[in-house]
């Protein structure tokens, strides 16, 4: 999350306004990363980098829904703090754009023997930190895997694939339109799941019918192996 033109929004602020409205806009978005469960990494100029999962999660699904509902607190938020500040004579109002994805990434204790930050890594992390430039001012952008989690919660539209440094994949990104109105039945027609020796993401929605029969096969082919697996038994010496 950042702020969309922060040079021009704050270039006639002195500095002591720009240090009391920055940490007032810190202050308030992480009290909501925190009230909706996310570990607040680290604050990069005008930037908050945050993530769920660890060190507690409650499952790749409810995560990412649950980092949807902040970040759309966080929106609404922001709206009633530019409200607050253009009264205080505050011109330019902050208006925030959000990135989100979902995936596995490498968190833990990196740096030197001097110091040392809790910190999260990987080409996930990154493609959240690329959604974020191509977000309209004040919208949220998400990626495909997080979009099939939380597609019963708001009315998104889907922007042209595209191409990001860092990251070897083709990128379906998404916009956030609004909040559905009325909720959808979450679909169980998704899995995205990681177990030690297997990594699963399944979406029946997405499937026709020229690939269902070879998504048949593979899945057979894993029971099979996975049965042949529990049937040998350790040796004994």
């Amino acid at each position: 999350m950042d702020i969309a033109n922060f040079t021009s929004a704050t270039e006639s602020l002195q500095p002591e306004e720009l240090t009391t409205l920055l940490n007032e806009y810190f202050t308030e978005m992480s009290r909501i990363a925190l009230y909706h469960g996310a570990t607040i990494d680290k604050f990069i100029g005008d930037a908050i980098l945050v993530f769920f999962g660890d060190s507690e999660t409650k499952g790749v699904a409810e995560d990412a829904r649950a980092c949807m509902r902040m970040a759309l607190e966080m929106r609404s938020r922001l709206q009633e703090l530019n409200a607050e500040w253009r009264q205080r004579g505050f011109e330019h109002p902050f208006r925030a754009r959000i990135g989100i994805n979902t995936g596995y990434c490498n968190v833990g204790n990196f740096g030197s023997e001097e110091r040392m930050d809790y910190t999260i890594i990987d080409a996930e992390a990154n493609l959240a930190a690329r959604l974020e430039p191509i977000a309209e001012p004040g919208g949220i952008v998400m990626s495909y895997e997080t979009f099939v989690l939380v597609q019963d919660m708001v009315e998104a539209k889907q922007l042209e694939p595209a191409k990001f440094k860092g990251i070897a994949r083709e990128v379906i990104p998404y916009a956030v339109r609004s909040v559905a109105q009325t909720p959808k039945a979450q679909s169980i027609d998704v899995m995205n799941e990681r177990l030690p020796g297997i990594r699963l993401f399944l979406d029946v929605e997405a499937m026709d019918d020229s690939n269902i029969d070879s998504a048949k096969k593979m899945l057979e082919n894993a029971l099979q192996a996975v049965a042949s697996r529990k049937a040998v038994s350790p040796a004994s010496s």
